[in-house]
């Protein structure tokens, strides 16, 4: 089983964790592949000019610089660790109410798709780029963050467009997409060292993008586990 994380940020966006550290950090704890995921945020309102104002966002101007310095890693983590990096972003609607926003993986993203967009052509657009679509922390979270609910709320009309839900975030978990027996994966939402700890994925595959893909859409031999500190990590 190969141990993975698909929901990774680094200080292209809001993490705390430069990039190369943090492929050192997955790389040292014996991860087999993991996305980094840094958030695209829509800038269509005060809260996405606020984000985009304290860089917290790619934008269509650093994203290629974002995907080469990440395929640039890849071939390093592949070399020194084995682990296999897949390029991605968090799609990042960020509204005033819960009810109004939501946050899509995109992994194996080719070119930038801007959050600002319709969920109808971002959804299409990700599709034509054959990546990977994920609705992230769907449900209500425990800790502060801001609640993501539209994509539930809403999934009786958009569920078809996704390949899978993450059922776990960081310390949370979301029964609700159990009960509805929609493909699932589990992740940390990395943001600092800490949240290495927390829920993951199993996947039953071959160790190369398209063999995760498509392990993660038919949702066969997919697994999560709670990942915690060993007494040799030092970190």
């Amino acid at each position: 089983m190969l141990l993975c994380d698909f929901h990774i940020h680094t200080t292209y966006s809001d993490g705390a964790v430069g990039l190369r550290r943090t492929v050192d950090l997955f790389g040292q704890a014996g991860f087999d592949v993991i996305a980094i995921t840094d958030h695209v945020v829509n800038g269509d309102n005060p809260l996405g000019k606020l984000a985009h104002r304290f860089r917290y966002s790619v934008t269509s101007d650093n994203f290629y610089r974002y995907m080469d310095h990440v395929k640039e890693e890849a071939e390093r983590a592949w070399d020194k660790y084995g682990m296999l990096i897949i390029p991605g972003v968090e799609i990042s609607k960020n509204h005033l109410t819960a009810d109004q926003s939501a946050h899509i993986l995109l992994l194996d993203i080719k070119d930038f798709i801007p959050a600002c967009w319709s969920y109808e052509e971002i959804f299409l657009t990700a599709r034509e780029q054959e990546a990977l679509i994920i609705a992230c922390h769907p449900h209500y979270m425990s800790d502060m963050s801001r609640d993501t609910l539209f994509l539930w709320n809403n999934r009786a009309k958009y569920a078809r467009h996704i390949d899978a839900w993450e059922i776990a975030n960081r310390d949370d978990v979301f029964n609700v997409v159990s009960l509805e027996k929609y493909p699932h994966v589990a992740n940390s939402d990395f943001h600092r060292p800490r949240h290495l700890y927390s829920w993951k994925t199993l996947l039953n595959c071959e160790k190369n993008i398209l063999s995760v893909k498509q392990c993660i859409k038919h949702n066969k031999g997919v697994a999560i586990t709670l990942f915690r500190k060993s007494e040799e990590m030092k970190w």
